[in-house]
């Protein structure tokens, strides 16, 4: 018998594992008819791609019917493009009686992360996800949480493997996508899994389509925000923070605290905006001794909602009433965070200097 490497043994553990997990599965989903998919209010590729994957695992499996709902909208240009290319039909998940589902799951989300519009007391049956887990997510009745994992459709696509199930063109689309963002095209917060995932589902997915979504047109008001990010980026020493004012969706929070990690000499970046009443806030790092995830939770404190992980975390606060409509205290909220950032990630005292200066 041939030597078994060790990478081959790694893909065969995974592959075992992926099989006991979708057995676990099967058990949830068995003699439901109904499963309604929870995502993110601003879903992204990864979330969307997730979404796709347990939907035909759910209808091949077990002849489920699946709805996807979310809360916010769908701001981004690439995400819009996506969902156009998948017909994919999401819900308003606030004018939806979830009870009426005969089975609740949730991907690329978990309750209680503050990012999600369902009610506190509804009981999950699924969570699958590549976040810290939570403490709400522990009362699922199953859960696949991973934070390892650089996207969640690495996750599904390992129980697709397991089950056997053909994957279509605009899923694999979907799904190579959603790990090609999350992980900055397996540059960021990746494994082994994710290139395994990624490398097996490129030959399966639609190029052209791909092509088409990532340079999808952006309209004008798009480029007027990242002026203002770039014009309102302060520079404290190895750290840069922007406010980007109100926004109508916060997809560009977090894709302008990508591009100004990219500032020279800078290891850390946090941009910030309101969206619906909320304060939303992105960090990105380099520096890996610090993880951006805690620090995001001690940014938002107990008033607000805060994680991710080690190079990557979101924050959103709910704003007071005066703050909403004064600027000059939603300016002050601003400032109290951006010392904070500073003081937690050893740049208390640091001047500010304009990022586009003369």
């Amino acid at each position: 018998m041939p030597p078994v490497y060790w990478f081959e043994r790694d893909a065969m553990d995974r592959s075992n594992d992926a099989a006991r997990r979708l057995a676990k599965l099967d058990v949830v989903l068995s003699g439901a008819k109904t499963m309604l998919i929870v995502l993110q209010n601003s879903p992204d590729p990864d979330a969307i791609g997730a979404a796709m994957a347990l939907r035909e695992i759910a209808n091949v499996r077990h002849g489920i019917s699946c709805s996807v709902a979310h809360a916010g909208t769908i701001g981004r240009a690439e995400n819009l493009a996506l969902v156009r290319y998948l017909s994919l039909n999401t819900r308003s998940l606030t004018a939806i009686e979830v009870e009426r589902f005969d089975r609740l799951a949730m991907v690329d989300a978990q309750p209680g992360a503050g990012n999600v519009g369902l009610d506190d007391g509804v009981r999950l049956d699924v969570v699958i996800d590549h976040h810290p887990i939570r403490r709400e997510t522990r009362s699922a009745r199953f859960t696949d949480v991973r934070s390892r994992c650089g996207a969640t459709s690495t996750i599904l696509y390992q129980y697709l493997r397991a089950a056997d199930i053909a994957i279509t063109a605009p899923l694999a689309t979907a799904m190579v996508y959603g790990i090609r963002s999350d992980t900055q095209d397996l540059g960021r917060e990746s494994t082994r899994a994710d290139l395994e995932a990624f490398l097996d589902l490129y030959p399966l997915a639609n190029p052209r389509a791909l092509g088409r979504i990532v340079s999808a047109p952006l309209p004008r008001k798009y480029f007027a925000s990242l002026r203002s990010a770039l014009d309102g980026a302060t520079v404290y020493g190895r750290r840069v923070v922007s406010f980007l004012g109100r926004l109508d969706s916060p997809d560009l929070v977090a894709e302008a605290a990508d591009l100004l990690l990219r500032v020279e000499d800078v290891s850390w970046s946090m941009c910030l905006g309101v969206v619906d009443g909320w304060l939303h806030a992105s960090l990105r790092s380099t520096e890996r001794e610090l993880n951006a995830g805690h620090v995001a939770r001690r940014l938002a404190g107990r008033r607000g909602f805060g994680g991710g992980h080690h190079m990557l975390a979101a924050i959103q606060i709910p704003l007071r009433p005066e703050e909403a409509s004064d600027p000059q205290r939603l300016a002050r909220l601003v400032g109290r965070l951006t010392r904070r950032l500073l003081r937690l990630t050893g740049a208390d005292g640091e001047p500010g200097q304009p990022l586009c200066a003369g």
